[in-house]
C-alpha cells in the first residue's frame, strides 16, 4: 500500500467546512487553518458584520471562503445554512460545532432564562447542527468530519459556571454517543477541549491586551498552567485540522485536550 504524502494528509483541497461562531476568536483561527488547507468554508455566526470581515482575511489563504448569519438554536438557521454550504459549494464534508457562550453566574443565584440559553446555544446548537450535516453527509455517501468544541470545565468545574459546564458535559458524551452511530457511515465524531485561551471572549483579544480588572485574574491562570502561557486560538485551529485531515482517519469519539497541562495540576 502506498501512503500518502505527509502534504496530502493534510491538504483539504475540495472539501467543504461549515464553521459555526467562526466569526471570532477560536473560530476564526479555525476558519483560517481550514481554508489554508485548502477548504471552502461557510462561517456561520449571529454576528453577520464580524463573520463578513473574517472572511475577507481570509481571502487568498487558499480555500474560498463565505459568512452567514445564524442562531445555532434554532433550526431554520440550521437547515438554511446546511443547505446554503451544499448549494454554494456543493457539498458538505467538515462540520465544526464551536459556537459557544459562557456567561458566569454563581449557582444559587443564576438565572433559569440564562441557563436555558445557555443549553440551548451550547447543546441543542451542536445537537441540531451535527444531526443536519450528518443527514447530508450520509445522504452524499463519502463519510465525513463532525468537530465539536467542548472544554476541560468538561472534566472539572471553574467555579460559576455550573450551566456551562454541564453543558460541555453534555457535548462530550454527545460526541461519543454520536460516534458509534455515525462510524458505520464512515462520519468521525470527536471533541477538541480548550482550556484557557486568548480571545475576546475571555477578555483579551491577545496576550497583554485584556482590560485592567482582569489582568490580576489573568496573570493567576498563568500561573496555573503548566506551560505557562495562555492558549491562542491556532492552538484550536491546529487541532481541529488534524481531526478533519487524513491523519485522523482512525480516530472516532476522543476529546483532544489543548489546555497547556492545566487539568494535569
Amino acid at each position: 500500500m502506498t501512503l500518502p504524502t505527509i502534504q496530502n494528509l493534510f491538504d483539504l483541497s475540495g472539501k467543504t467546512a461549515l464553521v459555526t461562531g467562526g466569526a471570532l476568536g477560536i473560530g476564526a483561527g479555525i476558519v483560517r487553518r481550514l481554508a489554508e488547507a485548502g477548504a471552502n468554508v461557510l462561517i456561520t455566526d449571529i454576528n453577520l458584520e464580524a463573520a463578513e470581515q473574517t472572511a475577507k482575511d481570509a481571502e487568498g489563504l487558499g480555500g474560498q471562503v463565505v459568512a452567514a448569519q445564524a442562531d445555532v438554536s434554532k433550526i431554520e438557521d440550521v437547515e438554511r445554512s446546511i443547505q446554503q454550504a451544499v448549494d454554494t459549494f456543493g457539498g458538505l464534508d467538515i462540520l465544526v460545532c464551536n459556537a459557544g457562550i459562557f456567561p458566569p453566574a454563581p449557582f444559587l443565584d443564576a438565572d433559569p432564562a440564562m441557563v436555558r440559553k445557555v443549553f440551548d446555544v451550547n447543546i441543542m446548537g451542536v445537537y441540531l447542527y451535527a444531526q443536519a450535516a450528518a443527514r447530508q453527509m450520509v445522504q452524499q455517501g463519502r463519510g465525513g468530519r463532525i468537530i465539536n468544541i467542548a472544554s476541560i470545565d468538561a472534566f472539572r468545574p471553574s467555579g460559576n459556571l455550573v450551566h456551562y459546564d454541564a453543558s460541555k458535559g453534555a457535548v462530550v458524551m454527545m460526541t461519543k454517543a454520536m460516534a458509534f452511530e455515525l462510524a458505520p457511515h464512515g462520519i468521525t465524531v470527536n471533541n477538541v477541549a480548550p482550556g484557557a485561551i486568548a480571545t475576546p471572549g475571555t477578555g483579551m483579544g491577545g496576550a497583554g491586551e485584556a482590560p485592567e480588572e482582569l489582568k490580576a485574574q489573568i496573570e493567576g491562570v498563568e500561573r496555573s498552567i503548566p506551560l505557562q502561557r495562555w492558549g491562542q486560538p491556532d492552538d484550536i485551529a491546529a487541532a481541529v485540522l488534524y481531526l478533519a485531515s487524513g491523519g485522523a482517519t482512525y480516530v472516532t469519539g476522543e476529546t483532544i485536550v489543548v489546555d497547556g497541562g492545566w487539568l494535569l495540576t
